[in-house]
């Protein structure tokens, strides 16, 4: 028996740790390559397969060595599966996220002893691609690793990704600066030498070899077929060898199978394989299935085998597809429905964008000061703000104009140390006076957020101790719970500035994220959530309409994410992908239920809290095992109806027409 053991670098040299998150938002810690190390040799894939003595690759010495267990094989036979593995193995199929290093040892392993490799090193091109920031760069990567086509004797040459493939991969970074700087030199490296982490020239290509398509898993061994198997919710294997003429033939439409099933929902849980008999184990896979002709096709669901389809017949191969993919992934209840008035409303944010006269704001917030007791802090907290940041923001949103206007201009060019110097005077200034005198700071940032670079900012770069909006969000809620109800009504003009502020950070897809994101560190999902519940049954009529207007811009981020992902796009190129959460969606639900309940004065609150929950229910994965009977249990039907009824909203209920098919339409169809 001999030793298998598995060596872990990291390519990023401890990059990818340090800056995962900022471009993005996900903490990945390392770009793993791999080798197995076994009868005193190192052997990777790369420029072909490898074959160094242990530690003397030109990786260097690995953050990690992973026991793999033993092999009951001999040396001479597991050279004689090399030599196989060269002939699928080689340097011009080698792509950084589907074909790689990690592919090469997760077989050599298999064959050794039945193993796999571990799944946080298999699961790393997923994990980066299931980023907005992934899924934009993938064309760009594509484009560096791109494989020549059956048929040609050397592959074409890299070519520079246009500028717009850059652009939309820098903006899907929470990061954006950061990521573009660092797209700009992937893409002048790709188009100097063709790759990244592969060879740095390509040799000729056997014009009779398959190439390897992008989504197309490849097996050689019956452990990695079970591994992918156990990993997928649905699974088509190809098997296929180098002398069937028809496998040829049939394999360009399983390709572009394999293109078109791997985007959009399920695209993480759908595995199309592929079993060349000649190489490694293939026949051996082969045998365990009954496979004894190609091309053969066999289709799994849930780890078991469903069907089966022999020969090239593309018109039965797609149908069977498409049939496993119903099957797995069932098309939501409401793609049927006709909803012309949810269809009919627009998901853009509710943003408040008036101007106020800052001086204004400035002075009442000076009187504020004043009249605490100083200290030296405080007054340079108050001399900061007079001589920085008011001039900052009257030159980014002059008050002619609508803050939504100044918006659309260049942002200003808003330092980083200047914004985390004003983070750090907002927390001085909001340690020394009460909830009740802050709103004048507050609508400041109300202002500023609605600019790039400050959102950009408050979305990266702001830690908790620093962060205003934290800071903010604690204060409401401990004004909230304060068990004096004095206190909780004095902090009006501060809750209901809040409440406008956060609605406008949905402008900005970066701060929107951090806004809806559970994880830590600067996920606010949680805090703004019980902020929203409780201000929906605010007592004052304008901070109920903050409420339902950042309730509804809650409600159409998660719509947009639904739309989009149903639409084909693929998992994490969603501009502002939410993660979806049964218990979180079962409370707003609840919340905005019981406030549509008590809403009997305000139509525009009704109309804004009918168009969050009709976005809330639309689309639901749990739409079926929790919140249709929530609706059922909570007379979501009745509750509506009873607002376009006399004195369920004014004196006649609700009026405006539009508003009245809003609310008949979610009773009669989402409520149902």
């Amino acid at each position: 028996m001999s030793k298998v053991q598995l060596y872990v670098y990291d390519l990023s040299n401890g990059l990818a740790k340090q800056l995962s998150r900022q471009l993005t938002g996900r903490q990945i810690d390392g770009i793993w390559h791999t080798s197995v190390v076994v009868f005193g040799k190192e052997v990777y894939y790369g420029q072909g397969i490898c074959i160094t003595k242990p530690g003397m690759s030109h990786h260097g010495k690995p953050l990690q060595i992973i026991d793999m267990g033993e092999t009951a094989l001999d040396e001479d036979t597991f050279d004689e599966y090399l030599e196989e593995m060269r002939e699928h193995y080689t340097a011009d199929k080698y792509h950084l996220l589907d074909f790689n290093c990690n592919s090469f040892t997760n077989d050599c392993i298999g064959f050794l002893t039945g193993g796999s490799i571990p799944a946080w090193i298999k699961d790393l091109p997923s994990d980066f691609l299931s980023t907005p920031f992934g899924a934009a760069l993938r064309p760009t990567i594509d484009a560096m690793f791109r494989r020549p086509v059956s048929g040609t004797v050397t592959p074409a040459a890299p070519q520079l990704p246009a500028p717009e493939t850059l652009t939309a991969a820098a903006s899907a970074s929470p990061n954006p600066a950061l990521a573009s700087a660092l797209l700009q030199a992937v893409a002048s490296q790709a188009y100097s030498t063709g790759s990244l982490s592969a060879p740095t020239s390509m040799p000729t290509v056997n014009p009779d070899s398959s190439t390897v398509a992008g989504p197309i898993h490849m097996c050689t061994n019956p452990s990695s077929l079970h591994s992918l198997l156990q990993s997928h919710r649905a699974a088509v294997v190809f098997f296929t060898s180098p002398t069937c003429p028809p496998c040829r033939m049939i394999e360009p439409v399983f390709e572009d199978l394999a293109h078109q099933k791997t985007h959009g929902i399920g695209s993480g849980r759908v595995a199309f394989v592929k079993v060349d008999l000649a190489v490694g184990m293939g026949s051996q896979v082969a045998g365990e299935w009954g496979v004894r002709a190609t091309p053969t096709f066999l289709f799994f669901l849930d780890g078991k085998k469903v069907e089966e389809v022999k020969g090239a017949n593309g018109v039965e191969l797609r149908s069977q597809v498409d049939l496993l993919l119903f099957q797995a992934f069932p098309p939501h209840p409401h793609t049927k429905l006709s909803l012309p008035a949810v269809e009919a409303l627009s998901t853009n944010p509710i943003l408040f964008t008036q101007v106020p006269a800052l001086d204004t704001v400035s002075a009442k917030l000076a009187s504020f000061i004043d009249a605490t007791p100083s200290s030296p802090e405080l007054q340079t907290a108050k001399q900061a703000l007079t001589t920085a940041i008011i001039p900052l923001l009257k030159t980014r949103f002059p008050e002619k104009r609508s803050a939504a206007e100044a918006a659309k201009k260049p942002a200003f060019p808003a330092p980083a140390q200047l914004l985390t110097s004003w983070a750090a005077t907002t927390r001085t200034i909001a340690n020394a006076l009460p909830p009740s005198q802050l709103f004048p700071l507050v609508d400041m940032w109300r202002l500023a957020v609605l600019d790039d670079a400050v959102a950009n900012w408050l979305a990266t770069a702001a830690v908790p101790t620093t962060d205003p909006l934290q800071l903010f969000l604690d204060k409401a809620l401990a004004a909230i719970d304060n068990a004096d109800p004095s206190q909780r009504s004095s902090a009006r003009n501060f809750l209901l500035t809040l409440l406008r502020t956060l609605a406008n950070g949905f402008a900005h897809t970066s701060l929107g994220k951090t806004l809806l994101s559970r994880s830590a560190p600067g996920g606010k999902r949680s805090h703004v959530t019980r902020v929203v519940v409780a201000a929906l049954l605010h007592d004052d009529a304008a901070v109920r309409t903050a409420a339902a207007s950042l309730a509804f811009n809650v409600a159409a981020a998660l719509q947009r994410s639904r739309v989009e992902k149903l639409r084909g796009v693929t998992a994490g190129a969603v501009p502002m992908e939410v993660e979806e959460d049964e218990e979180w969606e079962v409370e707003l639900v609840s919340a905005v239920l019981e406030a549509l309940a008590n809403e009997t004065q305000s139509e525009e609150v009704v109309h804004r809290l009918t168009a969050a929950l009709a976005f809330l229910l639309r689309l639901s994965p749990f739409y079926e095992s929790q919140l249709k009977g929530l609706l059922e249990v909570l007379q979501s039907r009745e509750t509506l109806k009873s607002k376009l009824a006399k004195g369920g909203c004014g004196e006649n209920g609700v009026q405006k027409p539009e508003a009245r098919k809003l609310v008949e339409e979610v009773a009669d169809k989402l409520c149902a």
